[in-house]
């Protein structure tokens, strides 16, 4: 059942338009003019209930402090209207967000331009709760914003719908790997060791007295199992887990150098080993770029970069080859699989290309990741 209206000019400073309303009657003769002018009084009271009562509506001043709240942005927050007026944003301030973040935003209103984006904040009991949030500029005659109206709408139970899938995916992916890494092992370990015996056998009757049927057939063997170490190193490359990404990285670009014709550069200054869901990410990103560059890309060479700083883990795939519009970068399964690898390490994917001007792919891992 829906909630009833009090009155036309609910929720819109009443004692001010009425006031105007009353002030236009006393000092505007003209009835054609004052009908207008208090038709669009009622048309902006209208507007202002509408947005109310389907909005959480904040107004703060060119300094950030709070001027005006709605009901909903008390109730959400858990503030009341005279605790909020006054103050900034920061009472609200779940601390999800870091310094770059806010800069961002503070620096897009300041500059007059209209921002965009889901905020975690946290209410007064201490839970939190994430908001779609529109910052809109007011500004002066001199292009200058004077007040800011921030218009959000709460997605917190999309926000945890979000976090469930990912959540989903995360533990698929690594099934996933275990997987990979079990097969792995029985074909490196098992069939790998098997052949392995028989071209030893092979060669004690080679040593005995020359064949050609098994000299072939010793070839044929040795084949298969080289097929088979490149199918184990493809699945999970025991490397990896034992000494880490790096000497992986190094060793696969090595293979891929060879098997493609494509000479790949690697740059990197990490020492130590990283937690192994990140190394798996990184290095499975790595593969699947470099695999994108074989198909796609037409270059003779491309190049990795692998840094480590205080803040966060970089790594950078680039090549100067066809590159792709941006309407058809999300189409590939590859892309959506880089993209979740990222988020399961608590990091982020950007693809940035344009047609003939080669193709960058980069992963941020931050050190400190937010909970």
């Amino acid at each position: 059942m829906s909630k009833p209206r009090k009155n036309r000019l609910s929720g819109l400073a009443d004692q001010s338009v009425q006031h105007l309303l009353s002030e236009i009657d006393n000092h505007i003769s003209d009835n054609e003019f004052r009908s207008k002018l208090k038709g669009s009084l009622h048309q902006l009271g209208d507007l202002k209930f509408a947005l109310d009562e389907s909005s959480i509506v904040a107004l703060t001043n060119r300094l950030g402090k709070i001027q005006y709240v709605n009901d909903k942005f008390c109730e959400i927050s858990q503030y009341s209207r005279e605790e909020l007026i006054g103050q900034d944003h920061r009472i609200i301030n779940s601390g999800y967000h870091g310094k770059t973040f806010m800069k961002t935003l503070w620096d897009t209103i300041s500059a007059g331009k209209v921002w965009n984006g889901e905020i975690r904040n946290r209410a007064k009991d201490g839970s939190y709760y994430w908001v779609n949030t529109t910052i809109v500029p007011f500004l002066d005659n001199d292009g200058e914003p004077y007040q800011y109206l921030a218009v959000r709408s709460e997605v917190t139970k999309l926000k945890q719908v979000e976090a469930e899938l990912q959540q989903m995916m995360s533990q698929v992916m690594n099934i996933q790997e275990e997987e990979r890494r079990r097969i792995s092992r029985d074909l490196h370990d098992g069939i790998g060791q098997s052949l392995f015996s028989l071209v030893i056998q092979m060669d004690r009757l080679l040593a005995d007295q020359a064949n050609p049927g098994v000299e072939a057939l010793r070839k044929q063997v040795t084949g298969i199992m080289e097929d088979v170490r490149g199918m184990a190193w493809e699945l999970r490359p025991s490397v990896l887990d034992d000494l880490g990404v790096v000497p992986a990285i190094r060793t696969y670009i090595e293979n891929y150098n060879r098997h493609y014709g494509i000479e790949v550069t690697f740059e990197c200054n990490l020492r130590k080993r990283l937690a192994m869901n990140r190394e798996i990410a990184i290095y499975r990103i790595i593969q699947e770029a470099l695999t994108n560059v074989a198909k796609y890309a037409d270059v003779a060479e491309a190049q990795v970069t692998l840094e480590d700083t205080e803040e966060l883990t970089l790594v950078v795939i680039e090549d100067q080859g066809a590159g792709f519009n941006d309407t058809t970068a999300g189409n590939g399964v590859g892309l959506f699989s880089m993209e979740e690898r990222a988020r399961g390490a608590g990091g982020t994917l950007r693809v940035s290309s344009e047609p003939g001007e080669g193709t960058t792919v980069t992963l941020l891992l931050p050190k400190t990741v937010n909970s």
